[in-house]
């Protein structure tokens, strides 16, 4: 691991003890720490009053009790989390997750990182995020709904407008979020339409929004190939998982002319020489909510499902991560070297360990750090709370036009900041010190609170 500078590893050495067991949130940490050594010796006013620890501590960790009742009427118990992590620049903005791995650690690790992008979009909007150990699959509509109205009869009492906004995450889709938006107007009985987002289109919703995310970081990556006098038209492509964040990242791809060779779920992978088919994916996933194993079966022909394994086996020219955290490790960086690729692109927070990212960046690949890269979900978020308060509803075209503004203004800030710390091309350095700066800058206007 690249060395930090006295004062930086004795803030980290104190991040860990105040927070043991949560190797997630020190990696967060640690990766931006790394950053600031050069930040520091330029700005020493940066060192002081405390600024970068303050930025290392949440201002709140709310966890709560869930009782719901399944199908059978048994009562089931899960256990919930929001931490609210920096407000210096707008409410808490940052999604929900629902899955068997969240626990204190996962959540603040990720409201860390959402503070950074968000800093990031330009648009005034603070970090935070929430959710619950709930496991979703296999549970019915009617389980989920029991389950989400729970989760929103403890957490409505922390959110607002101007107080705290959530959004969707992993489990967490416009079903969930119809249902705690429908919970929350129920339990304040008020149309606070901004306090969520992700919301359908009948209620307020925004167009481009679940698409946002994968197109965003297709954008991104977009930006750094035309940095080389590339683009996507004729580029193999790996995408990682088939959520939502996957879907529409293979969706621009293939409008940009790219050949999508395969997908994954946590059970495994396929692989289509054809080239991944999105309607089938949309079919499985979307509708049918099954596993991607069905995918082979459905499509036949030329399409194998490998069960376990690595994707990033599968040779290609870009690699997109979109899955979950440290997904991406050392020996699957040098499998992807081996096999050709030029460019990564984080859809997912941290999907890439440590030593992937520094084989990435040691190979020249171009390499786009989630917290830019994956930011496009919660800029159009930002978005919709902005249609939200105008009581305004703009096509997919204008939505869309903002999206892809906003993203090429992420990667541009990244890029000249990255040069001005003197290390052109690494969008990590760019980004985690871009995104510090405009956080630090505001908690020193707003004073030691």
């Amino acid at each position: 691991m690249p060395s930090l500078d006295e004062k930086l590893e004795a803030i980290l050495a104190e991040v860990i003890r105040r927070n043991e067991g949560e190797p997630e949130f020190h990696q967060a940490v640690r990766e931006v720490l790394e950053s600031l050594g050069r930040v520091v010796a330029k700005r020493p006013d940066y060192a002081d009053g405390a600024l970068i620890e303050r930025i290392c501590e949440p201002e709140r960790q709310i966890i709560f009790r869930i009782p719901w009742t399944d199908d059978r009427g048994g009562v089931r118990i899960n256990r919930g989390f929001r931490v609210q992590f920096n407000s210096a620049l707008g409410p808490y903005k940052g999604g929900i997750r629902f899955h068997p791995s969240v626990n204190v650690g996962i959540i603040k690790f990720l409201g860390f990182e959402q503070t950074f992008k968000n800093a990031l979009t330009g648009m005034p909007i603070g970090g935070g995020k929430g959710g619950s150990d709930f496991d979703p699959k296999g549970r019915s509509d009617a389980e989920i709904m029991r389950f989400c109205q729970s989760f929103m009869t403890e957490l409505c009492r922390h959110l607002g407008e101007h107080t705290d906004v959530p959004a969707g995450d992993i489990g967490v889709g416009g079903r969930e979020i119809g249902y705690m938006f429908g919970q929350y107007k129920r339990l304040t009985n008020r149309y606070e339409a901004g306090v969520l987002t992700g919301k359908g289109l009948s209620y307020g919703g925004s167009r481009a929004r679940k698409e946002a995310t994968g197109y965003g970081n297709t954008y991104f990556v977009q930006a750094m190939l035309l940095t080389r006098g590339r683009d996507f038209d004729g580029m193999r492509a790996v995408v990682s998982g088939s959520g939502n964040v996957a879907i529409y990242t293979m969706e621009k791809i293939a409008s940009l002319g790219g050949r999508i060779m395969a997908c994954s779920d946590s059970d495994g992978y396929v692989i289509d020489e054809a080239g991944i088919d999105l309607d089938l994916v949309k079919e499985i996933k979307e509708v049918r909510r099954e596993r991607i194993s069905e995918y082979a079966r459905l499509k036949g022909t030329g399409a194998h499902y490998i069960t376990g394994g690595s994707i990033w086996d599968v040779p290609c020219d870009v690699a997109m991560p979109s899955a979950t955290q440290n997904e991406l490790t050392g020996r699957d960086a040098r499998a992807l070297l081996r096999n050709g690729v030029i460019a990564v692109g984080e859809g997912a927070n941290m999907p890439s360990t440590p030593e992937a990212i520094r084989i990435f960046q040691e190979a020249g690949v171009l390499f786009g750090p989630g917290k830019a890269a994956n930011a496009g979900g919660v800029a159009t978020s930002a978005l919709e709370m902005q249609q939200n308060a105008s009581r305004d509803s703009w096509t997919f075209e204008q939505t869309e036009s903002r999206l892809a503004s906003i993203m090429r203004n992420i990667h541009d800030i990244c890029a000249s900041t990255a040069e001005e710390y003197g290390t052109p091309g690494d969008y990590v350095l760019g980004a985690n010190i871009a995104g510090f700066v405009r956080v630090a800058e505001a908690m020193r206007a707003l004073g030691v609170i």
